[in-house]
């Protein structure tokens, strides 16, 4: 069964890691949690309720960490995709997942982004002439690093499928694990 990554961190928005999550497993992927550290992190739910002009935020689910960054050995994947949340924010710095990221850039796999997640690619220096969407409070992230935001529900860029939020994964989700399909029967 082929791997596919899914990164995460503590604050990793929930729906955005769990449904592609188990869409992997029903297309035939093994998915696989990858994070700082060997160990159960913290998902969260993000939603801007109605009358907020800021997001909250409040726990959900916890998920483990299969292969911590350091540990991981890119090749052995044939995906990966970037959940958003406040994790991307604080993990983005790791020089592992900036090596593990540019190698999925770089070797053209299909790559899976949402929300928050931009900030990964953005500071691994993966963006640039790249279309995506991405929240639209993570545009400045995406275009100062020289990337083309969006603001669709599915924005297809070659290799890299990315959607706003939790709210875009019936459309840009699909397509990803089509690409993740096809490159197997290659």
């Amino acid at each position: 069964m082929e791997k596919v990554l899914i990164v995460i961190g503590d604050a990793t928005e929930l729906l955005d890691t769990m449904y592609p999550y188990y869409r992997l497993q029903e297309a035939g992927f093994q998915p696989v949690v990858t994070a700082p550290e060997k160990r159960i992190y913290q998902l969260v739910l993000h939603e801007v309720k109605p009358g907020w002009t800021i997001t909250k935020e409040w726990e959900g689910y916890t998920l483990a960490c299969d292969v911590p960054f350091h540990e991981v050995q890119e090749k052995e994947y044939a995906g990966i995709m970037f959940s958003g949340g406040r994790a991307p924010e604080y993990i983005r710095y790791d020089e592992n997942l900036v090596r593990v990221t540019r190698h999925f850039f770089e070797a053209n796999k299909p790559i899976a982004c949402v929300c928050h997640g931009v900030e990964i690619p953005a500071y691994a220096d993966c963006v640039r002439g790249r279309r995506m969407a991405t929240v639209p409070k993570c545009r400045f992230d995406l275009e100062v690093c020289g990337g083309i935001f969006v603001n669709e529900p599915c924005v297809i860029d070659g290799n890299l499928f990315s959607g706003r939020t939790f709210h875009d994964n019936g459309h840009y989700v699909g397509p990803w694990i089509e690409a993740l399909l096809a490159q197997r029967n290659q």
